[in-house]
């Protein structure tokens, strides 16, 4: 169980960092990915920020954009 919260944002981290590679990069789906990827990089900056309402925001915005690819994928 996470102490804090930015106990739990580095734990979505590496769980974005395992999601993420379950989707195949298509010509798509690629945008997509990389938003992802750059909300997930959002998500470090504003650890080291100390802001961390919006890192878990950011990390939180991560995956449902690959959840949502991984959903497609199952239509």
């Amino acid at each position: 169980m996470p102490k804090d919260i930015k106990e739990r944002i580095e734990i979505d981290l590496r769980k974005f960092e395992d999601s993420v590679k379950e989707v195949k990069e298509t010509e798509e789906n690629k945008h997509i990915i990389d938003l992802a990827k750059q909300y997930y990089s959002d998500t470090k900056y504003f650890i080291e920020k100390g802001d961390l309402i919006t890192a878990f925001g950011s990390i939180v915005y991560a995956h449902g954009l690959i959840d949502a690819l991984k959903k497609l994928k199952q239509e």
